[in-house]
């Protein structure tokens, strides 16, 4: 076990005592007391642990802490506040996209890394781009239009 040096939300943070392997997910929530990130299924089949690295997402369930050394990790709390959502966050907000909200970590995250690459995406591209987040609770509708929501508000730029 060693220490461990990285950038979480525009900080730099040493954690101490994890092995090289162990999952991203694990470090942010059990050392970094970061939230936003869920456990769902721990095979990258389900979008619940959905973070950012460098700006692009990827599933944290998987990703050991070791591979994120130099790179940028964005979670949820990284885009807004409760006190002051990302426009992406306040869209879903808007729409009440969140039932058990279990998998809106991942649909927001999933989403902010899509909307800076396609900033004025088809309803067919927004579901092609949240096909591997999966939601048991049937708020796919409330989903699609809080994305279209943001995309219209926010061309171009989502975060805040």
């Amino acid at each position: 076990m060693s220490s461990i040096r990285i950038t979480v939300n525009g900080s730099i943070r040493t954690v101490d005592g994890v092995d090289a392997d162990t999952p991203l997910l694990y470090v942010l929530r059990d050392h970094l007391q970061l939230k936003g990130p869920k456990f769902g299924c721990g095979l990258a089949q389900c979008g619940a642990c959905t973070v950012q690295i460098n700006g692009e997402a990827v599933r944290s369930c998987v990703t050991p802490v070791s591979a994120v050394k130099s790179a940028k990790v964005t979670t949820l709390e990284g885009l807004g506040t409760p006190e002051k959502p990302s426009p992406l966050q306040q869209a879903f907000i808007d729409e009440q996209a969140a039932q058990c909200a279990y998998c809106i970590n991942g649909m927001i995250m999933q989403t902010d890394a899509f909307l800076r690459k396609n900033p004025r995406p088809s309803d067919a591209e927004i579901r092609q781009a949240l096909a591997g987040n999966l939601c048991r609770c049937g708020t796919h509708l409330r989903i699609l239009r809080a994305v279209k929501r943001a995309a219209a508000g926010q061309p171009g730029q989502v975060k805040s």
